[in-house]
Order: structure tokens, then C-alpha cells, then sequence
């Protein structure tokens, strides 16, 4: 009778670890199924900041554009803005009798 318990624990321990290698195999897959998923994830992910980038860039160069074309207008503006000062400056000068200016 200890034979025959013996070979009856046996095949029960037997059985137990089977399931356990089982289990073994399911989670191997399950991280396997997993991976590739977040590797495919991730490559989409990349896709889209490299996308934004290039969105970003060109804003970038736009704005910067922009910008220079304002600078260089209001350059231009400011330069004229001095030059007719500077005209009626000498302007009214030149008709000190009529016109003075009075410094503060």
C-alpha cells in the first residue's frame, strides 16, 4: 500500500507541476504578445513626433519669416519717422524768427 500512496503522490505532484509549466508557457506568450504590441505602439508613437517636428519646424521657419518682415518694416518706418523729424527740424530752424524750439 505505501507502493501503491507513493505512485499516487507522484502522479498528483507529477500533474501539479505540468500545470505549472502550462501556466509557464502562457505567461511566456502573453509577455511575447505584449512586447510586440508595445513595439508596435511605439513605432506609431515615433511616427507622430517625428511628424509634430516637422510641424514645428515649419512653424518655426514661418514665424521667424514673419518676424523679420515685421523688423524690417518697422526699421524702415522708424528710419522715416527720423528723417521727417529731422527735416522739420531743419525746417524750422532755418525760420528761427518765425519758429523756436525750446528744449527742455
Amino acid at each position: 500500500m505505501k507502493k501503491d500512496h507513493l505512485e499516487i503522490i507522484l502522479e498528483d505532484i507529477r500533474g501539479k507541476f505540468d500545470l505549472v509549466l502550462e501556466g509557464h508557457d502562457v505567461l511566456r506568450k502573453e509577455i511575447r504578445d505584449t512586447r510586440q504590441e508595445l513595439k508596435e505602439d511605439i513605432s506609431v508613437v515615433n511616427l507622430k513626433v517625428e511628424a509634430l517636428n516637422q510641424k514645428i519646424d515649419s512653424v518655426d521657419e514661418k514665424l521667424t519669416t514673419k518676424i523679420n518682415e515685421v523688423e524690417t518694416k518697422l526699421t524702415d518706418k522708424i528710419d522715416a519717422v527720423a528723417a521727417d523729424l529731422t527735416a522739420h527740424r531743419r525746417d524750422t530752424e532755418v525760420h528761427k524768427t518765425m519758429y523756436q524750439v525750446k528744449e527742455p
